[in-house]
């Protein structure tokens, strides 16, 4: 009897054992819905797609700090901006970290380390998490000044580590980050909290594909099956839908979204999420910036007006080829050529450059005014360059290419 009693006990044992395993094996649900099946499950069938991408500014937009990652230097004498003869921020090793401290008389003000980095090509800003808000370092780094100096938009005299970063930063720097509802939080200290284990750091593969979960499930069960199903592809959208895909994060850092656009979904049209007085673009593409407005700037030329140019007529996400102006200048001359008579009338001179490089000359970098910094002696500063996507010709620019070719000539 007691053997028989031993061994109903096991049986019991056996499922409860199976059901334990599979609830601690279970992978964690994409925070964002469960319809989202999550990047790494592209990497089974888009293998070279997927280590292409992560190489590019798109994914690589927001990260984890790693030391090994951060462009500015650590060691002393390179590591240090002085804000006044008294105040001065140090960019510190320690145990647990990277840390940004403030020194004031040389005793410490205030120190918080680094934990999230916002891009990395041009220049790097860092942000901390402080409880469940999370807030902005004041000292980030810009490689064309090949050093530390005060974050955009600070003062260039003081140490401020007390700028919240919004949701609306997340939204182009990132795929998802849950906000926690005010009522969950004390409504009179304004605070803006946000759960840490739901960010998803960099734009990932649904952020721009939509859900995969029944795409991924569907060509699991059915991997004969090559034509895509239940996925967006971007060449199936309309012009204006590619678009507005876009202009998510490339339309106009003035926007006012109504809605939180980490709901846009491929195919959507952004005036549902825009606030209606923000709808309408500002006639003078003078007035903008070339930071986040290439939307807004490639609608002013005639290149786009006179055609059926999207975003991906020149640009392959999937891959990295921010450098490669010979590769672009390609694409202009798919249209702009002898055989169509419309050439570029500096060809004869140019030669065999004008194959490697209209860019310059026609999609200047130009500095946007939104990402400046102010120096400690305050003289305003701008160590950011950003290539307008306002197509055209630029007088200045043609006049730097005949100097160049004229000194060439001697």
């Amino acid at each position: 009897m007691k053997t028989k009693n031993i061994c109903f006990f096991v049986f019991l044992l056996i499922p409860l054992s199976t059901l334990l395993t599979q609830c601690f094996n279970k992978e964690k649900a994409d925070p964002r819905d469960p319809v989202y099946a999550g990047s790494n499950k592209c990497i089974k069938c888009h293998k070279d797609v997927y280590n292409s991408y992560i190489h590019t500014a798109h994914f690589q937009s927001s990260r984890i700090v790693d030391e090994h990652d951060i462009h500015g230097s650590f060691l002393k004498g390179k590591n240090t901006v002085g804000l006044n003869d008294r105040l001065k921020v140090v960019m510190e090793k320690h145990q647990d970290g990277l840390y940004q401290v403030a020194y004031l008389d040389g005793k410490q003000l205030d120190a918080h380390r680094f934990d999230i980095t916002f891009g990395g090509v041009k220049s790097e800003t860092y942000l901390y998490w402080k409880g469940k808000e999370i807030f902005e370092l004041p000292m980030s780094y810009f490689s064309a000044l090949h050093s530390w100096t005060n974050s955009p938009g600070y003062s260039g005299n003081q140490a401020d580590f007390s700028r919240p970063i919004l949701r609306r930063c997340f939204e182009c720097h990132s795929s998802y980050i849950k906000e926690i509802p005010q009522a969950e939080v004390n409504l009179q200290s304004r605070k803006v909290e946000f759960d840490p284990q739901s960010l998803i750091l960099g734009i990932d593969c649904e952020r721009c594909h939509g859900p995969g979960t029944n795409h991924v499930n569907f060509h699991t069960e059915f991997p004969e099956e090559k034509k895509a199903r239940y996925i967006v592809k971007f060449s199936s959208l309309t012009r204006s839908q590619k678009l507005d895909a876009c202009a998510v994060c490339h339309g106009s850092a003035k926007d006012v979204f109504q809605r939180s656009s980490f709901i846009f979904k491929m195919g959507d049209t952004l005036a549902k999420f825009k606030e209606p007085n923000f709808l309408k673009q500002d006639p003078n593409p003078a007035t903008l910036d070339v930071h986040g407005n290439q939307n807004g700037l490639l609608a002013f030329s005639k290149c786009f007006l006179m055609s059926n140019m999207d975003c991906t007529t020149c640009h392959d996400v999937h891959q990295n080829q921010s450098t490669n102006l010979a590769l672009y200048s390609q694409k202009c001359m798919n249209c702009h050529n002898e055989a169509n008579h419309n050439f570029c009338k500096m060809a004869p001179k140019l030669g065999a450059a004008i194959k490697n490089n209209c860019i310059d000359c026609h999609m200047p970098l130009k500095p946007s005014g939104i990402i400046s910094v102010v120096s400690t002696h305050g003289e305003k500063q701008d160590p950011y360059l950003v290539r307008t996507h306002r197509i055209a010709i630029y007088p200045e620019e043609t006049q730097k290419i005949q100097a160049f070719i004229s000194a060439k000539k001697l």
